[in-house]
Parts: C-alpha cells; sequence; structure tokens
C-alpha cells in the first residue's frame, strides 16, 4: 500500500506534493480501512492476541495467529472459521526461525505483510532481590528478543511494498511504576521493547514503515481470576478493559498511515493516575 497525500492538506508545500509524487507516494484519495491487510498477530492463542485476530478477521483482513502450544493454536485456528483468510504457524517466538516462518507464511499464502502485532509474551511479579540470572533470560528471550527477531524478520517485504505497520505490545508499568507490583524483570523487558519502537519507527520512517507501542492497562484475560474486578480502582474510571477493547486500538492504528513512534496507553486511565 502506499502513502496517500492529498493536495489540499499541503497549503504552501504544494512543491513539496511533486516532490512525493515523484518517489511513488499517489495523491488519490482512498479509505485505507477499504484495503485488505495482511496481519500477523503472535501470542494468539488467547486473551488479548485471539481477539486481536479475531477483530481483523471479522473485518476482512488476512490473518496469520502464532502461538507456542500447537495443540492450542489448532483449537484457536478452529474456532476462527477455518477459513482461506487464515493461517497458522505454531512455535515460540524466542525462536527466530519461527519469526522467519511467519513471514514466509504471510508472503507464500495472501501475497504481503501489512501488519505485525507483537503480542507474544509473559509476566510475573517476583521481589527484585529474588530475581535470578535464569529468570532475567526468560523474560529478555521471549518478550524482547521474540519482538525483536519476529520484526526483522517481516520488515524486508514492508520494504518492498513501501508499506507497513509493527504494532508492539508494552505497558504503561513501564513509565508509571507501582510498588505492590514488584516486576522488574518483566518490566524491563518491555521498556526496552519500547525503546525499540522508537528506534525502529526513526530507522524505517523512509520507507513508509510504521511503528507504534499499544499498552494496555488490566484487562480481562484467561491469566486472571474472577478476582481480577477488585483491582478496578488502578484505573481512572474504575473497571478492568476488556481484550475486544484492544483489538479496537490495534485496529485503528493498523488502518492509520500517519501514526508512527507513539506509545499509545489503553489503559483506562491507568498512566494518569489511580481512581483510590
Amino acid at each position: 500500500m502506499i502513502n496517500e497525500i492529498e493536495d489540499d492538506n499541503w497549503g504552501y508545500a504544494g512543491e513539496q506534493v511533486s516532490v512525493l509524487k515523484e518517489q511513488g507516494f499517489s495523491t488519490e484519495k482512498s479509505n485505507p480501512d477499504m484495503k485488505k491487510q495482511t496481519v500477523i498477530v503472535t501470542g494468539a492463542s488467547s486473551g488479548i492476541g485471539l481477539e486481536i485476530a479475531r477483530y481483523f478477521l471479522d473485518r476482512g483482513d488476512n490473518v496469520v495467529i502464532n502461538s507456542q502450544t500447537e495443540s492450542k493454536l489448532q483449537q484457536v485456528y478452529n474456532e476462527l472459521g477455518a477459513g482461506e483468510n487464515l493461517a497458522m504457524v505454531a512455535g515460540s517466538v524466542a525462536d527466530k526461525a519461527v519469526g522467519e516462518k511467519l513471514a514466509k507464511t504471510a508472503i507464500e499464502k495472501f501475497g504481503s505483510i501489512d501488519v505485525l502485532v507483537n503480542n507474544a509474551g509473559i509476566y510475573e511479579n517476583k521481589p527484585f532481590l529474588e530475581v535470578t540470572e535464569e529468570y532475567l533470560d526468560k523474560f529478555l528471550t521471549t518478550n524482547l528478543k521474540g519482538t525483536f527477531f519476529t520484526t526483522q524478520s517481516v520488515i524486508p517485504q514492508m520494504q518492498k511494498q513501501k508499506d507497513g505497520v509493527i504494532i508492539n505490545i508494552g505497558t504503561p508499568l513501564v513509565y508509571h511504576a507501582i510498588a505492590q507490583s514488584p516486576s522488574t524483570a518483566p518490566i524491563s523487558s518491555k521498556g526496552a521493547i519500547h525503546a525499540l519502537t522508537l528506534q525502529l519507527a526513526a530507522e524505517f520512517g523512509k520507507d513508509n514503515i510504521r511503528v507504534n507501542v499499544v499498552a494496555p492497562g488490566l484487562i480481562r484475560t484467561p491469566m486472571h481470576d474472577e478476582s481480577i474486578d477488585n483491582n478496578a480502582r488502578i484505573h481512572l474510571i474504575n473497571r478492568i478493559g476488556e481484550p475486544e477493547e484492544i483489538a479496537q486500538m490495534v485496529h485503528a492504528i493498523a488502518k492509520n498511515t500517519f501514526i508512527s513512534g507513539a506509545i499509545i496507553n489503553a489503559d483506562g486511565g491507568m498512566g494518569a493516575g489511580h481512581n483510590l
């Protein structure tokens, strides 16, 4: 997909528009939401990842889903309809080869890679003084390395297309620490993902590749039990978020061609404060 520039939005910069036209950018009006995209979603067997995959599928896009456990991923594949616009690749994104297979599958089956959602990740609480080297490596490997090398696998195709969107799932806890949630290991890995996002946006903006973070608040997923609602006041709006609400935000960013280098909270106001 090529970037779209409207002459009447540029005012004095008509000369710049001409340059952009020469570089292959279109000035024709169109609705990016109407274009069928090919979307890769990691960690898609439950929770936020599953709802992101479902949201894009329901709106006509092609989706390649990933999860570490093949049997669970197969169940989700069937749940989502096992249709022609759906593919699956099992395996841990900590393995670089899995990212390469995701890219290959998307290109061979659908002909493009328009959106990558790096959702796969792990999170646990453990006091800082109890963190071992092995424990820290677990988060750096899955969260950071998985995001890093899956992104590396898709960017060459996005460069060929002169278009692409990478959306990393982060957390407002990177810059809004909570003493009662001792999570230095996973938060360190997520902070690195936030930094990686900004640098990728800078390096590949020239290729019309946009890179952003969506930072969810506390979301109702299978990893939480019913007591999650007791934590509603951590959000200013005094309720727990739903996976569909994160999917809506991810979809909106994927369809917008002018958002890049952004850390976008979908957190019920948690990054701003708490309803205490």
